[in-house]
């Protein structure tokens, strides 16, 4: 679980579905199973990779950035919900809250918040245009680092059976221990559609 990263998937699934596409027409005997594997992929990933956090994840992790996918479409809704969900404001940066409507005061405060606007994008441009691929690569655009950081930290292993069972409740007590897998299923479903 160290290494794993969200953004891995989607460029994973069209790196793998273009290889099989490619061997394909080469193939004599194999074509059936190439068939089945690419049905497969489509069948199980296609809700995925219309996914707009998966497809920023992707974008986020320096080794991949834009270069996964050919489709422009994909990568410019990508890079819209990164620059939609990048950080508008800054601690540093919020203008104070004031009672006077003086026009002069709100030019001063918007210029203040349109020059930290600005920083973020360039933050986000400088991230994209740089050729490095490791991960010391988000060190200097601090908001995209922290960005990719909630985008690809997968749900540890344990989160999800600790979810699980703090909604089950009195589902998985002793004296429950004889009721039918699919009734448990049943009533754990019910029990989360409240």
């Amino acid at each position: 679980q160290g290494n794993i990263q969200m953004g891995w998937l989607l460029p994973t699934i069209t790196t793998l579905t273009t290889k099989l596409e490619k061997t394909r027409p080469s193939l004599r005997f194999c074509k059936p199973l190439v068939d089945a594997l690419l049905e497969g992929l489509r069948k199980r990933f296609e809700s995925m990779m219309s996914e707009l956090e998966l497809i920023a994840a992707a974008i986020l992790v320096p080794r991949f950035k834009t270069s996964w996918t050919s489709n422009d479409t994909v990568l410019q809704l990508g890079l819209s919900y990164i620059k939609e969900h990048l950080p508008e404001h800054d601690e540093g940066f919020r203008s104070p809250d004031t009672t006077s409507t003086s026009s002069d005061e709100d030019d001063f405060f918007t210029n203040v918040k349109q020059t930290h606007s600005h920083e973020i994008s360039k933050q986000l441009d400088g991230y994209l245009a740089a050729t490095a691929e490791g991960v010391n690569t988000l060190a200097p655009y601090p908001a995209v680092r922290n960005l990719s950081l909630k985008l690809n930290t997968a749900l540890p292993a344990s989160a999800a059976c600790e979810r699980l069972f703090s909604i089950a409740g009195l589902l998985f007590t002793p004296r429950r221990g004889s009721i039918h897998s699919q009734n448990v299923e049943n009533q754990l479903l019910l029990k989360l559609n409240k």
